[in-house]
Parts: structure tokens; C-alpha cells; sequence
């Protein structure tokens, strides 16, 4: 009797996959109007300068940051469902997850590419003002030694 409920304890996992899948699915049709918005508010306005036009490319950067969180999210529903549920899944290499591993690693690359937008956001935005160095540096060590660890992981894998 135990063995049957922990056998089928692991459809719980679908309440992960639903949500993060609704979350992913949510993010992406948000970030869309948000877009969608902002390019119509540039077009209303009529106007065309230097200082709208960086305006407007640090709004579709964050747009992009959040566009690559969604993916995550998206890639973390896929992950449990191809970990927990179904394995054959047709996903392409890059995105395959045969073990909790695959997944970190799936994630740790898309955090990895959020960081480096996150800083090309504040690079774009800089006006002077405040020190980029003191924003680039953590972040350029962070995504150094998530870039360690991937590369670290992938030598245990051979």
C-alpha cells in the first residue's frame, strides 16, 4: 500500500509543472502588451530623438530580461514533466533532463544570459551618475563562477 502511494505521489509534481507552466505562459503574454504598448506610445508621440530612442531600447531590454525569466520558468515545467512524468518528451538536445543535473544546468545558463542582460539594461541606461564598476563587478563574478561550475559539471560528465 505504501509503495503504491509513493509511486503515485509523484503526480503531486504536477501541480509544479501547472504552475510554473501558467507562470511562464503568464509572463510571456504580459511582457507582449507591455511591448506592444511601448511601441505604440513611441509611435503616438510622434517624436524622434536620441533620448527616446534610448528609452525605448532600455525598455525592450528589460523586456528581454523578463522574456529569458519566463523561458526559465518555462524550461523548469518541462524539466519536472520530462523528470517525473513522461521522458519522451521530442525536446531538442540542448533542453533534454534526464536527471535534476540537466536541469540545473538548463537553468544555471539562463541565469548566466538574465545577468549579462541585466547588466547591458544598466550599461545602456548609465548616465554618469552612479558607479557601472561597482554594479559590473559582482555580477561579472557571479557569472564567472556560474560558468565554473557548468564547466566543471560538464568535465565530471566525460
Amino acid at each position: 500500500m505504501l509503495r503504491r502511494a509513493l509511486i503515485s505521489s509523484k503526480y503531486i509534481v504536477y501541480i509544479a509543472i501547472i504552475g510554473t507552466f501558467i507562470t511562464s505562459l503568464a509572463l510571456l503574454v504580459y511582457e507582449t502588451l507591455v511591448v506592444a504598448a511601448a511601441v505604440v506610445d513611441v509611435v503616438q508621440e510622434g517624436a524622434v530623438s536620441p533620448k527616446i530612442a534610448k528609452a525605448l531600447a532600455v525598455g525592450l531590454i528589460e523586456a528581454v530580461d523578463v522574456f529569458l525569466i519566463a523561458i526559465a520558468v518555462y524550461i523548469i515545467s518541462l524539466g519536472l514533466y520530462s523528470l517525473f512524468i513522461d521522458d519522451t518528451l521530442p525536446l531538442p538536445r540542448w533542453l533534454e533532463v534526464h536527471n535534476l543535473d540537466d536541469l540545473k544546468g538548463n537553468l544555471v545558463s539562463l541565469v548566466i544570459a538574465v545577468l549579462a542582460v541585466l547588466f547591458l539594461r544598466e550599461a545602456v541606461a548609465w548616465d554618469g551618475s552612479h558607479d557601472l564598476l561597482a554594479f559590473g563587478t559582482p555580477v561579472a563574478l557571479i557569472i564567472a563562477v556560474l560558468t565554473f561550475y557548468l564547466k566543471k559539471k560538464e568535465e565530471r560528465k566525460d
